[in-house]
């Protein structure tokens, strides 16, 4: 297994579990960097809500992603945390959390799990790529090294969060070997506006609670939060791929913000003819609206606000804010692209490179946050160790 993030982890557990001698390679000085990262506000492992609406979450890559999931389900999941000594509990957003809370009692109680199987781990490896016959290079602290394994499980993670482990340096590696890759790009990712100097300074890192954003014809009630340059957060996560698809192609996007959502535009508007009495237009929208500081300021940089309240509940309700740029994807949650579907088999081993299998997030699919992109990388590397402990060479 190349890649020591979860995906590595389970392919080389299911590898361990058949008999097979199992060998982890990974860059970082320590492994699963970027699962303790997410789980330091509480690791949402997986999702509570009906299978098939859960398939649907993978959008075009679903069809791919099905057989896989259906072999290891997110129950089979909780099963497994639980057979590790950490039981799960479904929130009320139906997202499925650790009791604990956290990743690393359930990072520790794995490891000790993968050692007693026998699973070798070996840190400070980075994969270079092939050499010209067939061995796997990887630079070390002490020079090249160069394996010639059995068969190969390349679990190398996207390009977010660099610094965690994943870099994508290993696109150029594949496509050199023949293997189809979709260019890279961030998953689950905040977006670019071009603020005033006094909105950036005085809301970034502010949140907008209780919303609704709407793009492409979809709508999302929950939160963003204002960044100093542009925009972040859950909802803004699930119409991430839209948003970044649209200014690929167009060079910008307008969201619409519904800021109170749960307030009729009509009953708004009788509100907002109330008399002012003397308030000014901060206190006035903040009492008669009921909006918060950063939603009167974000209605201000769109410009001057509309004297009739008819119009200006219709702002409120429909806020057109105009999104310029897609933040890195050194900074995205997750990655979209990767290994093409088309490039390897039902069993997820490269076609071009035989007895070499993918799995987890380098694979040519995105998900929203939610414990989506947690279940598809475990499901994925079950399915490629499965495969490659039953692979003739073995």
């Amino acid at each position: 297994m190349i890649g020591g993030g979860p995906a590595g982890l389970m392919a080389a557990e299911t590898l361990a579990a058949a008999g097979v001698k199992a060998t982890v390679y990974d860059r970082m000085p320590s492994l699963a960097r970027k699962l303790l990262m997410a789980g330091r506000g509480g690791l949402n492992i997986t999702h509570g809500e009906d299978f098939d609406a859960f398939c649907a979450r993978y959008g075009e890559a679903a069809e791919h992603l099905r057989p896989c999931l259906e072999a290891f389900p997110p129950l089979r999941l909780r099963d497994w945390c639980a057979e590790l000594g950490e039981p799960t509990f479904v929130g009320s957003s139906g997202r499925v959390f650790p009791k604990s809370f956290k990743a690393s009692p359930l990072l520790r109680a794995w490891l000790r799990r993968l050692a007693g199987q026998g699973v070798e781990v070996r840190l400070r490896h980075r994969f270079e790529g092939w050499t010209e016959d067939g061995g796997l290079r990887f630079s070390t602290p002490d020079g090249e090294r160069i394996e010639r394994p059995d068969v190969t499980i390349l679990a190398l993670g996207g390009a977010s969060w660099p610094r965690l482990g994943s870099d994508g340096g290993w696109v150029e590696a594949l496509r050199a070997r023949g293997v189809g890759i979709a260019d890279l790009k961030p998953a689950n990712c905040g977006f670019e506006a071009a603020w005033s100097d006094f909105f950036r300074d005085r809301f970034a890192g502010t949140p907008l609670k209780s919303i609704a954003l709407t793009f492409g014809g979809r709508t999302i009630r929950g939160e963003a939060v204002v960044t100093r340059e542009g925009l972040e957060g859950g909802a803004i996560y699930v119409l991430s791929a839209a948003l970044r698809d649209a200014i690929g192609r167009d060079g910008r996007a307008t969201l619409t913000i519904d800021l109170r959502p749960d307030v009729a535009e009509a009953a708004l508007a009788d509100k907002l003819a109330a008399p002012r009495r003397g308030q000014s237009a901060s206190t006035f929208l903040r009492k008669a609206a009921g909006l918060t500081p950063v939603a009167i300021a974000l209605l201000r940089e769109v410009g001057p606000l509309p004297v009739e309240p008819v119009k200006l509940a219709g702002l409120i309700k429909r806020l057109p804010i105009a999104l310029n740029g897609v933040r890195p994807i050194g900074r995205a949650i997750s990655t979209a692209g990767g290994v093409r579907w088309d490039a390897v088999d039902e069993t997820l081993m490269a076609r071009a490179v035989p007895g070499v299998f993918c799995c987890g997030e380098m694979l040519d699919w995105e998900a929203p946050t939610g414990g989506y992109l947690l279940q598809a990388c475990f499901a994925t590397a079950v399915a490629a160790g499965k495969a490659a402990s039953q692979h003739p060479a073995i």
